[in-house]
């Protein structure tokens, strides 16, 4: 394998944790909640996916499309009976609450589906490729990778183009004079927190077709998650693709040098940008 490939490789894994970081940056950039429960919901929203596979019989890719609108409205409702309660200047009720979501949502997949592993049948995406030369680049891959660039974009533009988005950066800057000025707080949230949830719908859906999945397996993508927005700086959308970036290439070096290095050269990833940037690559601020 060269060079080359393992780069691309990385690059098209990094799309991935991408999608797993971007709901949480979005979230954590508008009402600074640091969801514990984030990785689970992404299995979540998996299961989801595949049930409406095996139930209803349909396309893995319409389901997927079926699930955003019920993972939106979940994640509206989320907000607004629960999450919105805990939002203070004390950060520790909502890490505690999202902790205890994440271990209901965990012990009701296992209820439901139990712990094996699934997986989204995409057939024949699974196996195609693209030929560029010596490097050959597999669709689904190079789909979610597309997918991330675009989530990104339209965050963005959803974020700096809209009044929803003026919305969002006025009540993160200061609620209590959005207020004010006839903003509702707590239905911005809820908003922000559903759109987080669109996106979770999209990289459990890239998750399930790429990978096997368990209801257990929500806190490792957490983790990914985390790392990603860190590295990227807080509340940067383009530093949560970096960062995803950057995690996914140094797992491919890892894992070309030994597979058993692959999850520790990613964190090494991790590690190493915090030394000389601990406060990531694109910080908030500096934007």
């Amino acid at each position: 394998m060269s060079w080359l490939d393992i780069v691309i490789q990385g690059v098209m894994l990094g799309g991935l944790y991408a999608l797993f970081a971007a709901g949480l940056s979005l979230v954590f950039g508008i009402m600074r909640l640091v969801n514990l429960a984030h990785g689970d919901l992404i299995v979540l929203a998996a299961f989801l996916i595949l049930g409406l596979v095996t139930a209803l019989g349909l396309n893995p890719f319409l389901a997927a499309l079926v699930a955003i609108p019920i993972m939106f409205g979940f994640g509206w409702l989320l907000q607004a009976q629960l999450l919105n309660r805990t939002l203070g200047p004390d950060i520790l009720p909502p890490l505690l609450v999202t902790f205890g979501l994440s271990i209901v949502i965990q012990n009701a997949l296992l209820e439901g589906f139990s712990a094996d592993s699934r997986r989204i049948t995409v057939s024949p995406l699974e196996s195609a490729t693209l030929s560029l030369g010596p490097i050959n680049i597999g669709v689904m891959p190079l789909l979610t990778l597309l997918s991330s660039v675009v989530v990104i974009v339209s965050l963005n533009q959803l974020f700096y183009r809209t009044s929803l988005g003026r919305a969002f950066r006025a009540t993160s800057d200061d609620r209590v004079t959005a207020g004010l000025m006839g903003i509702r707080p707590d239905r911005i949230f809820s908003v922000a927190t559903g759109i987080a949830m669109i996106v979770v719908t999209i990289a459990a859906f890239f998750l399930g077709t790429r990978a096997n999945f368990d209801p257990t397996i929500g806190p490792a993508r957490l983790i990914y998650a985390f790392e990603a927005v860190i590295i990227g700086g807080l509340g940067s959308l383009w530093g949560t693709l970096a960062g995803g970036v950057i995690i996914g290439v140094a797992q491919a070096f890892g894992a070309a040098v030994n597979p058993e290095w692959q999850i520790l050269a990613g964190h090494v990833a991790f590690l190493a940008v915090l030394l000389f940037r601990p406060r990531g690559l694109f910080p908030r601020s500096a934007e």
